[in-house]
């Protein structure tokens, strides 16, 4: 039997829905500048709110106690950046040189295979033998090395304005985080049941969001830890550069693990790594992969355990989509918007479907089959067409929706 088509007037409000939302992805994208520290500063406010509220109920004003947070967090932030300028520097000025024995190196390679050497060489012979052959790859780096200090300064110098915008809305957030929660339960209409549903939605985010930020930076700041005395038994130079990097990285769920293991390969083919063999060269990397394996198979989820499990698709089109949408900062917001939309849609009947793709679930999936049967047999005997069993008792009818419930 074939369904009815939909109404001109639902196909134009879909279209309508469909057009809305492709213009606020662009929206999205175009107003990072504004949108980006909003986000970061709420998702800080959601994992230091409840050190603030902590302390009005011992009797310290809101304002103080955001102050000292605030300036905690950027007092430590300040002290990382400056332990790491050091090394950040000495990899910077030495760039070229690593980069020019890099290529040596791949050349050396590529001449030791036969049939792979460099096409400049083949074809010259031993006529050309005195000249080496121009290489663009270093004329370009040469070439362009003004315009990449340019680009990278006034990337640095958005980067601060942004920190400075972050950091002064974070503590107005936080000094009045009641107030403005207070304010916008008072603005919905006066229903219990509306006002305790939005509330306990925002809460939970808040607590989850704020478990989940804890956790993973307790996680990854011991795994940076380890990473750089690895670093520094397989002889790479700046370790704790290189531990820091990871930690960071691993923030961002799948693609920082291979964006952290691309830098450890270069970074050891650029240093003296590259002429100790294949095996030392491959050491900081192996390295690094095992320390990831252990860490993404047993120790992420044993601290953070079922309740904030996600689906490990949607985490990778997540940070896909907020990654292509803001780049960097899109990727490591992804899990924590992912959990907000999940305390969210939890609590929304209409919503309920979005939280069964976004949870990640140790039950195993029942059969195809089963599912297009239209009337399970019940454990008190088949199910007649009213509804009853053999007996005569009524059959519950689970909802499938329920176990998503929080």
């Amino acid at each position: 039997m074939r369904s009815a088509p939909l109404p001109p007037t639902s196909m134009r409000r879909w279209a309508t829905r469909g057009l809305l939302l492709i213009a606020l992805v662009f929206l999205l994208k175009e107003a990072s500048a504004i949108v980006l520290p909003v986000l970061v500063a709420l998702i800080l406010t959601f994992v230091l709110a409840p050190a603030v509220r902590t302390m009005r109920h011992h009797g310290m004003p809101e304002a103080v106690s955001a102050a000292m947070l605030v300036t905690t967090l950027v007092g430590c932030t300040v002290l990382s950046v400056a332990l790491l300028a050091e090394p950040v520097a000495d990899w910077w000025q030495r760039a070229p040189v690593a980069v020019s024995q890099a290529l040596n190196r791949v050349d050396r390679w590529r001449a030791a295979i036969p049939g792979f050497g460099p096409p400049v060489e083949r074809r010259a012979g031993r006529a050309a033998a005195a000249t080496p052959p121009n290489d663009p790859l270093r004329e370009r780096l040469a070439s362009e090395g003004v315009a990449l200090t340019a680009q990278v300064l006034g990337t640095g110098v958005k980067f601060l304005v942004s920190a400075a915008a972050t950091t002064i809305l974070l503590y107005f957030l936080l000094a009045s985080e009641h107030w403005v929660l207070s304010r916008c339960i008072e603005l919905l209409p006066h229903r219990q049941r509306l006002r305790a549903v939005v509330l306990g939605g925002l809460r939970a985010a808040q607590r989850d969001i704020s478990r989940y930020v804890v956790s993973v930076s307790a996680i990854n700041l011991v795994m940076g830890l380890v990473v750089a005395g690895t670093m520094w038994l397989v002889d790479l130079p700046n370790p704790g550069l290189w531990g820091a990097v990871a930690g960071l990285l691993n923030f961002v769920p799948y693609l920082g693990p291979l964006i952290m293991s691309g830098l450890l390969l270069a970074a050891a083919l650029a240093s003296s790594l590259g002429d100790a063999g294949v095996g030392s060269l491959l050491a900081p990397v192996a390295a690094y992969l095992c320390i990831h394996a252990v860490e993404s198979n047993v120790i992420t989820p044993m601290v953070i355990g079922k309740r904030l499990s996600m689906n490990p698709l949607s985490v990778l089109l997540s940070v896909m989509f907020w990654g292509w949408l803001w780049g960097v900062a899109g990727a490591v917001l992804a899990v924590p918007l992912l959990i907000c939309l999940r305390s969210l849609s939890q609590r929304n009947r209409r919503m309920r479907p979005v939280a069964v793709y976004l949870r990640g679930s140790d039950r195993p999936c029942p059969p195809l089959s089963a599912l297009l049967r239209p009337h399970p047999d019940g454990p008190a005997g088949p199910v007649s067409p009213g509804g009853a069993t053999a007996a005569g008792r009524p059959t519950p009818r689970s909802d499938p929706l329920e176990q998503h419930r929080p």
